[in-house]
């Protein structure tokens, strides 16, 4: 029996098994200022879709007062150069970011009903597309991304990730539900949001497997959807 195994029959009842009990594998002090904190910039880097040359990032709450000392900003700054927790290069990321072309301003500020480990990145692509993300970091690596473009979001990015922004009109979600189930695509996790009536709104759809690239260009296609965004966690 596996040490897993051993840690979910004594405490099976908790939900816990080893990850929970030992964290990451890592760099740094701390698997949510540091290992969470390279998270978030990997995971912003994905969103953007594209090699970030410059990035505006705010640490708010346990992040801009301790974040300095547990390597938060280099972890930050490691994950939008797309490095991993476990790199042994996470703390020359500053260096590596002057040698890759990336230019990053780091400060303390506010977000919007932020948790106390959050980051906002404001973030510009070689091919000139913007992002902005507030994520937090949750603890054992593990982060959520809570806005994008200044609209709720609120999910992972475990699993394969789609994101539509899309004007608020009727059809949009119909269009995108069933265009996954033609494809044989299971829908794990569904949020909607939208920051008013008619005005701009987001799903977050998590699913069960990775998702063709053909179904992400035929939603792009769609009129009134204003942008596209596919994770996939393998390929981060």
């Amino acid at each position: 029996m596996g040490i897993t195994n051993v840690i979910q029959t004594s405490w099976g009842i908790c939900g816990m098994d080893v990850f929970d009990i030992l964290g990451p594998v890592m760099v740094g002090p701390s698997s949510s200022h540091t290992a969470g904190a390279v998270r978030i910039g990997l995971v912003t880097r994905a969103l953007l879709g594209q090699r970030p040359k410059k990035a505006d990032i705010t640490l708010v709450g346990s992040f801009a007062k301790t974040g300095r000392g547990h390597g938060t900003d280099k972890g930050i700054v490691a994950g939008l150069l797309g490095m991993q927790p476990e790199d042994m290069e996470i703390p020359d990321s500053f260096e590596r970011a002057e040698e890759e072309g990336l230019k990053f301003n780091i400060k303390a500020g506010s977000g919007k009903n932020a948790h106390p480990n959050t980051a906002v990145i404001d973030v510009e692509g070689e091919g000139g597309r913007r992002l902005s993300v507030q994520a937090s970091s949750t603890g054992g690596g593990r982060i959520m991304v809570n806005m994008i473009d200044g609209i709720e979001v609120n999910c992972t990015c475990e699993m394969p990730t789609l994101i539509v922004h899309n004007l608020d009109l009727p059809g949009h979600v119909s269009h995108v539900t069933g265009l996954l189930t033609r494809c044989g695509i299971n829908i794990a996790n569904m949020s909607l949001y939208r920051d008013r009536r008619g005005g701009s709104a987001v799903m977050a759809i998590e699913t069960d497997e990775p998702l063709p690239r053909e179904i992400v260009s035929e939603i792009e296609k769609e009129e009134g959807i204003i942008k596209v965004t596919y994770i996939n966690p393998e390929d981060m």
